[in-house]
């Protein structure tokens, strides 16, 4: 009479288990192990279109708008000029536009920090989960700061537009040329506007777009594996082992007491920051900025968030120091 193999108490249909992890929560990799760690799960890719999506559905709006077909728009500006403005959110000094947009990082990392200090499922103190949070927070900062503020001088959005031919208007006066030393003529489109020039002739990547993108999509990534259950935003995502295979993240999962309960603290006021910027995206892809100005913004900003969010997924090393929301 055959026997029966005793299974291997260290697999579970072959995917790994670690130490202290039930074998009832790991859940083998079905169809979707052929599905590279590197990419969204399908729920994360439907999530993650909402943006290409509402910059299309805005740009769509600024073409077949009878008010924004009347309005007439400045290429230099990158708006309609106040005065043909066919919407409030239409004017750059709209109470939104100044107060939220253009310190958009601030409330980014305001909701942040609410969140990582009041949510309860990163523990208590300073433990792995908030110090991982905290890093990924910093690496996407930097990369922000490095776009749009200081890359050892000039921001690469500046560079970018200087490369591609643009420079400030005051530059294309010879006389004033003359005056000015090499260092002051690569000068950025902040200091361009406070000598009185006008930041002209290049392709000027939407920072708006890639602010709004890039602060919303934080904090979306890094509060919703906390708050839901649902399997393509939590165990349905895909991670390389150190032996090179390709498991469920629940492996790797630490077990927090008061992870399986339902809660929104700390995650209110995060959630409203990332509306309030998804609306103010759609306003911009309505009333500012061309297609293609809009299109290279929501790219460095998806290159920022593959970075920081899907890359560690298949890269250890990367995992090991940036770890993943919610595990």
């Amino acid at each position: 009479m055959a026997t029966r193999r005793k299974p291997d108490s260290d697999t579970d249909n072959g995917v790994p288990l670690t130490a202290g992890m039930p074998g009832g929560t790991i859940r083998p990799p079905t169809s979707s192990a052929r599905r590279s760690p590197f990419l969204p799960t399908r729920l994360e890719a439907q999530l993650i279109a909402i943006y290409p999506l509402t910059l299309l559905l805005g740009s769509v709006f600024s073409i077949i708008s009878p008010s924004n077909r009347a309005a007439p728009y400045s290429a230099t500006l990158q708006s309609h000029p106040t005065e043909f403005a066919p919407s409030y959110f239409a004017q750059k000094k709209n109470i939104f536009n100044v107060y939220f947009v253009k310190q958009g990082w601030f409330w980014t990392t305001l909701a942040f920090a609410v969140f990582v200090t009041f949510h309860p499922g990163f523990g208590q103190g300073a433990s792995a989960r908030r110090i991982r949070a905290v890093m990924r927070y910093g690496v996407v900062t930097t990369w922000w700061c490095f776009m749009t503020q200081w890359f050892f001088g000039p921001p690469l959005i500046d560079r970018g537009f200087r490369f591609t031919g643009g420079q400030c208007e005051i530059i294309r006066d010879p006389e004033a040329r003359e005056e000015m030393s090499n260092t002051r003529e690569y000068i950025t489109a902040a200091t361009c506007k406070a000598v009185g020039g006008t930041w002209k002739g290049g392709h000027d990547i939407s920072g708006h777009v890639f602010l709004l993108i890039l602060g919303s999509s934080l904090l979306w990534l890094e509060f919703l594996p906390a708050l839901t259950r649902v399997e393509g935003l939590r165990d349905g995502r895909l991670i390389t082992l150190p032996d090179g295979k390709v498991a469920s993240v629940a492996v790797e999962k630490e077990l927090v007491k008061s992870e399986g309960e339902a809660t929104a603290r700390g995650v209110k006021f995060a959630l409203g920051v990332a509306a309030l910027m998804w609306w103010m995206l759609l306003m911009t892809a309505a009333y500012f900025h061309t297609w293609f100005e809009k299109f290279t913004g929501l790219l460095v900003a998806f290159a920022a968030l593959w970075t920081v969010y899907f890359l560690p997924r298949g890269v250890f090393q990367v995992r090991a120091w940036l770890g993943m929301p919610g595990v």
